[in-house]
């Protein structure tokens, strides 16, 4: 596995990422990627060499091993961090695509052109969905790897003794593992970093929905009085309106009684 290419992609997101989410970097690479690297490989390496049953009957001493480790310990580690970064990538694309529809606009319409997005890095719309959902996918798939441990190694951590008593195995055998107590404290050590991880990742979900629950009450608050100002200015101008009307009626109303007033006494002059 080419762990060297695995952080240059991840470490692309860290720009992208709250505190939480630097934070949980940090704790990925250096107590999960690098104890891979420099500790777990080596402790695990050929397990199955090291693990010694006290009986030669042919093929009792790989089903024994494949009963009780189904999985390498090591590559299920490896496994997870892959799945557990990858959603990471996510982010960066969907920041290239802004990037390219925001090229193709100014090249379609000009420099001077208004801009699509104010900055295609900032969590807005599709992008905020995209982050939020590659943290639920983190955090879910931290915690089905934790089960996976239980559940595939029956919470057996390392024990200095195991017994076997599959077939082919002509009768209970006694089995010893290499290095019990070294491997064990490894795999509870990497059980508690993933639950730190779950819990930065659990915090950043919460960070992300409060802040944006925020600006939107604050956006509200904003927006409130703005629209009370053009109520109270529409209001306003629809007042001034029917006094202009009122005022033209009267206007007609005087006009007509003064042109009354003047030919009545040429009616009159008449009639004398």
């Amino acid at each position: 596995m080419n762990w060297a290419f695995l952080q240059g992609l991840v470490s692309g997101v860290n720009k992208y990422s709250t505190a939480f989410g630097r934070i949980w970097l940090s704790v990925v690479f250096i107590f999960r990627l690098m104890v891979l690297l420099v500790a777990a490989e080596k402790v695990w390496g050929d397990e199955q060499k090291d693990f010694d049953c006290n009986t030669r009957e042919p093929g009792c001493h790989n089903v024994c091993y494949d009963y009780f480790f189904p999985v390498s310990h090591s590559r299920l580690w490896a496994l997870q961090l892959i799945f557990v970064t990858c959603p990471s990538l996510l982010v960066v694309l969907h920041v290239a695509y802004r990037d390219d529809r925001e090229r193709k606009h100014q090249l379609k319409y000009g420099e001077g052109c208004p801009h699509l997005y104010q900055d295609t890095s900032k969590k807005r719309g599709g992008l905020w969905w995209t982050y939020l959902f590659s943290l639920i996918f983190k955090m879910s798939v931290d915690a089905v790897f934790i089960f996976l441990v239980f559940y595939i190694y029956e919470a057996n951590f390392f024990p200095l003794l195991v017994r076997c008593n599959v077939p082919p195995c002509p009768q209970v055998t006694d089995c010893y593992i290499g290095r019990p107590t070294e491997k064990r404290i490894f795999t509870v050590f990497l059980v508690v970093i993933s639950l730190v991880c779950i819990l930065l990742t659990l915090c950043e979900i919460l960070y992300l929905v409060c802040k944006r629950c925020h600006e939107c009450v604050v956006s509200h608050k904003i927006n409130k009085p703005e629209s009370q100002i053009s109520t109270i200015s529409s209001l306003a101008s629809k007042h001034n309106q029917q006094n202009m009307q009122e005022k033209s009626l009267l206007d007609k109303a005087n006009g007509h009684c003064s042109t009354e007033d003047i030919s009545a006494p040429a009616y009159s002059l008449a009639i004398s």
